[in-house]
């Protein structure tokens, strides 16, 4: 949340984070619990503690209680380093859909009569997907080992996703050992589709180059300044179809930026001819908007 922002934007960012909470809770009391799925991240960890207490103790552990603890330090750093307005919406996803998973009665699998774990590994991936989107367009995160990338990736510039994966192994590799590797393999599964929900869902972290040829260079390159804060390099060409000197802006935007940017440039410049390319990499100064 930047700062000064309306108490619209301050609300429908709240909805978004509790309609994503319930999303989540409600993944877990469905198509985890039907599928005997175990999830990535803290959520993972924390069903594993759940089901270790259940089966060899006879134990039942709340899973807000485990998850909350688990998010504890890692909201902690991040509210230090990274942002305290974006912790604390993200500490409001993990309260809120930590008790909404306790308290959320688990009749939703003999509801739905859902017996294939294949079917609950893919549509709870795309739901887990949704709901850890909806946090993300808020400018928040569901919390877990999102908190570890994202305190990584602002202080170190570095990617973590690498490592996450091979602690979702170590997750998976534990439940195996200790229950049955087809749950573990269908967890694989599940993970594998809530990532590939996100990337469709959400290109927050994307970027886009733009090679804009344009005849109002100036006006283009404000508009592009002025609404998201990156700059441009124009190169002089000569546009051979109408025998006319041309500028080239060439720009590298976020994705989500893209289209909007596009429908304001249009309107500057009717004839502009701009060509849209997805950037695979990015080295150099990138301007990243502020968690706060």
């Amino acid at each position: 949340m930047i700062s000064g922002e309306s108490a619209r934007y301050t609300v429908k960012r709240i909805l978004l984070l509790l309609l994503g909470s319930i999303l989540m809770a409600l993944n877990i009391n469905t198509f985890v619990h039907a599928g005997g799925l175990i999830p990535g991240g803290f959520t993972g960890i924390t069903i594993l503690v759940q089901q270790v207490g259940s089966r060899f103790w006879g134990v039942e552990i709340p899973f807000s209680f485990v998850y909350i603890g688990l998010n504890a330090i890692p909201a902690a750093i991040c509210f230090k380093y990274v942002g305290k307005k974006f912790a604390l919406y993200s500490v409001l996803v993990i309260v809120v859909s930590g008790f909404l998973t306790d308290w959320m009665p688990r009749m939703f699998i003999d509801f739905l009569q859902l017996h294939d774990i294949l079917l609950s590994a893919v549509f709870g991936g795309i739901l887990n997907a949704v709901g850890i989107s909806l946090c993300l367009y808020a400018d928040a995160t569901s919390g877990g080992t999102d908190f570890i990338a994202i305190f990584i990736s602002e202080k170190y510039h570095k990617e973590t996703w690498n490592y996450i994966f091979a602690g979702n192994c170590v997750i998976l590799a534990i439940a195996a050992w200790l229950f049955s590797i087809d749950k573990a393999l269908y967890s694989i599964i599940f993970q594998f589709a809530t990532t590939m929900g996100l990337s469709s869902l959400y290109h927050g972290y994307q970027q886009k180059t733009l090679l804009i040829i344009t005849s109002k260079p100036d006006e283009v390159y404000t508009l592009i300044k002025e609404r998201t804060n990156h700059a441009a390099t124009s190169f002089k060409g000569f546009g051979y179809f109408d025998q006319t000197e041309r500028t080239l802006l060439y720009s590298v935007v976020s994705a989500y930026e893209t289209p909007s940017l596009i429908t304001a440039i249009k309107k500057v410049d009717e004839g502009a001819f701009i060509n849209v390319i997805r950037t695979e990499q990015l080295n150099g100064r990138f301007y990243t908007r502020p968690k706060d």
